[in-house]
């Protein structure tokens, strides 16, 4: 005897469905609360795998750091970012100051956590409370023993000479080192706005590049143009 379907063929189709498809075909529909349900289910579907990813490649930056140290983690870091910048990452074909701001809010936004942009009349900086990646990954108890991730103990290059600095943060010195080396100068910089531990910090660009303060250079190991 054939045992009882536990789904039918509708539920089937759904389930294999991209909620976007979803979300389009209720909205398609008039359907404004089906919509607006499934584009919070949208959320938190990519927020499980975002996490989930940010978690697992501070695994493997923990790992690395542990049995092969620092230096190693930096070159595995420079091996990720040239792939990445190849296929996912590339770099905007549009390079004034504008197109890069709006280039880098586009990608902000794919940590779904709002932003906060302010111009000067130097600056235009962006900051995110709390940090999508890097900030959520701490307050999520990444660090603590139960966890297990580890925190560069050292002051070095890829921790802008900071000490126990949060592992997953160091693609942040990384990619600024990476940017200074193929374009001749930093783009944004990061600004730490309150203790690392908590880990804040804002996006900036400068009006004039002049103006970007020596100190910035000196944390990466570089000098200023």
């Amino acid at each position: 005897m054939a045992e009882e379907r536990i789904f039918t063929d509708q539920e089937l189709a759904e389930m294999g469905t991209p909620t976007l498809d979803l979300v389009l075909e209720a909205i398609d529909a008039g359907d404004k609360e089906r919509a607006k349900a499934l584009a919070v289910r949208m959320q938190g579907e990519y927020q499980h795998l975002h996490d989930g990813y940010f978690f697992w490649v501070t695994g493997l930056q923990s790992y690395i750091y542990r049995h092969l140290g620092v230096d190693a983690v930096e070159e595995a870091e420079r091996e990720a970012h040239t792939a990445e910048a190849k296929v996912v990452f590339t770099p905007p074909e549009k390079t004034d100051l504008r197109s890069l701001v709006e280039h880098m809010a586009s990608g902000l936004r794919g940590h779904m956590q709002p932003i906060t942009i302010v111009e000067t009349d130097k600056t235009i900086s962006l900051s995110m409370k709390p940090c999508g990646s890097g900030e959520r990954l701490i307050q999520m108890g990444g660090y603590s023993p139960e966890v297990g991730l580890a925190k560069v103990e050292e002051p070095h290059r890829i921790t802008w000479g900071m000490k126990d600095f949060p592992m997953y943060c160091v693609h942040c010195p990384v990619m600024e080192a990476m940017e200074m080396e193929n374009t001749g100068n930093l783009g944004a910089v990061h600004v730490v706005t309150g203790p690392l531990s908590h880990g804040a910090c804002e996006f900036v660009f400068y009006k004039d590049k002049k103006d970007i303060p020596e100190e910035f250079y000196a944390r990466i190991g570089k000098q200023k143009p």
